[in-house]
């Protein structure tokens, strides 16, 4: 009878573990706790937000049960593979009531806390990337409604950033960069007709409801969007003349990652002053331009665009250095970096073919990119793959700088304040804007010619803007 009990208290409890959400981290921080002990939770729900070297993520339970204990306070980092969360998975059948329900299964046959076993099996998994079968078996009773559930559940954390319980409200699907637009429009979502599959409201059908609305600020204006912080360092007595701050996290992994850089990849940098108040214009007339409503529009993305044409006509410095097996590797792709600045530190998302990405794409993509980032909302896998990078120092005032490459790819193209100066324009000084770029490159794959004609091309593109049409 002793035994039955104790296999009936070890089965009502399930654990959750760390699980390396991608690219084979092997530890993560913990954030933010959403549940504590006494806590409801369901399959699927968000029940903690981790950051890894990569970026933060919310972690959704893959059970349902009431929180028993949480083995990790908020700010531990955490091996993959440690539990950091139990579950009473059978609330209600504590040690005085286990005998009402016990005894019709303990008739039939010895072997019926079997089917209990099965649910062991199962590992803790992101959602979005599969549920093992056992969760099927244990609620066999359910039937075909379990499927539903757990798409449901998955939509809901991906759209929402929450779990089943936001269901119930019938949320409407919107990513987090979208629900951010709609409030800062005033738009209720609800009142929102979706365009997107699966019944998602775009970035397009928020600028419909909220026409005649003006487009959104330039990127500098925008106050950074506030996310959960790292854990703040402990109290400095007064007087105190140090202190230090664990290095964990993405401020790690770039400390890592700019040294692995600096000490692997030889790095040439040439400067380049340039006149670029064609650019400006061009910059204003396309914010006047139908055909560019609804996107952001600003100077980073003229500088994108010649950045894609230059590499387009010096294909050569799209590339990366295969040390072990003494290749140079061409892409024929473009998977453009934009260094973002967060209150967790640089990171430096991409995207994807950008190459053929025509201009009013290109700006949708860089409007998401920079929203994402700021909310910290970037995943592992947006990160990933870059074969170029562009950071723009001259938001912060500053003329221009060495950029450290980012690792594993060829160039990075930094751009200085644009801001008037006096300039020999048709044989006259006059106050035109100007800027000044600096390229980076590794100097294994790229050498000096090549490397000069890629900048002199996004030089010349930004004084004379046309160049995007003949050139391209």
């Amino acid at each position: 009878m002793t035994t039955m009990t104790d296999t009936s208290n070890a089965a009502r409890f399930r654990e959750f573990k760390m699980p390396d959400v991608g690219e084979g981290l092997t530890e993560a921080e913990i954030l933010k706790w959403f549940v504590q002990p006494g806590d409801t939770v369901t399959d699927g729900q968000v029940v903690c937000e981790v950051e890894t070297a990569k970026a933060a993520v919310e972690l959704p339970i893959p059970f349902d049960g009431v929180v028993h204990e949480l083995r990790f306070p908020e700010g531990t980092t955490v091996d993959v593979g440690q539990v950091i969360i139990a579950v009473d998975v059978a609330p209600g059948s504590g040690d005085a009531a286990p005998v009402a329900p016990a005894a019709p299964e303990a008739v039939p046959a010895p072997s019926a806390p079997e089917p209990e076993e099965a649910p062991k099996g199962r590992q803790p998994v992101l959602v979005g990337y599969g549920v093992a079968e056992s969760s099927t078996k244990r609620r066999a009773r359910k039937g075909t409604e379990a499927a539903p559930a757990a798409a449901s559940a998955a939509i809901q954390v991906e759209m929402n950033g929450h779990g089943p319980a936001a269901a119930a409200e019938s949320r409407p699907l919107a990513k987090p960069p979208v629900r951010k637009l709609a409030k800062d429009l005033g738009i209720d979502l609800a009142t929102v007709t979706p365009t997107g599959d699966g019944g998602v409201i775009t970035r397009e059908d928020v600028h419909a409801a909220a026409t005649p609305a003006p487009a959104p600020a330039p990127v500098q204006a925008e106050p950074p969007v506030p996310v959960a912080a790292p854990v703040a360092p402990a109290p400095v007595a007064s007087g105190a003349r140090e202190t230090r701050i664990p290095v964990k996290g993405v401020r790690k992994a770039i400390a890592q990652a700019m040294v692995g850089s600096a000490f692997t990849a030889p790095h040439v940098t040439e400067f380049v002053t340039v006149d670029v108040t064609r650019t400006m214009k061009l910059v204003a007339e396309l914010k006047e331009d139908k055909d560019m409503a609804g996107v952001r529009v600003n100077p980073l993305l003229i500088i994108a665009k010649a950045l894609l044409v230059a590499i387009k006509r010096n294909p050569g410095v799209n590339a990366a250095w295969d040390e072990a097996n003494q290749e140079i590797v061409q892409k024929h792709y473009v998977n453009l970096g934009i260094a973002a600045a967060t209150p967790r530190g640089l990171i430096v998302p991409n995207i994807k073919d950008a190459q053929d990405q025509t201009l009013p794409q290109l700006a949708a993509s860089l409007g998401e990119l920079v929203s994402t980032a700021r909310e910290g909302k970037t995943s592992p896998a947006a990160m990933a793959g870059g074969t170029v990078t562009i950071t723009n120092v001259g938001v912060f005032g500053v003329d221009t700088g060495t950029p450290i490459l980012n690792p594993g790819e060829s160039a990075i193209l930094a751009v200085g304040a644009i801001k008037p100066q006096p300039w020999v324009h048709k044989g006259k000084v006059k106050p035109r804007q100007v800027t000044t770029l600096a390229l980076s490159f590794d100097h294994r794959l790229v050498d000096g010619e090549l490397g000069s004609k890629v900048l002199a091309d996004v030089a010349a593109i930004l004084e004379q803007p046309k160049r995007l049409i003949t050139w391209a």
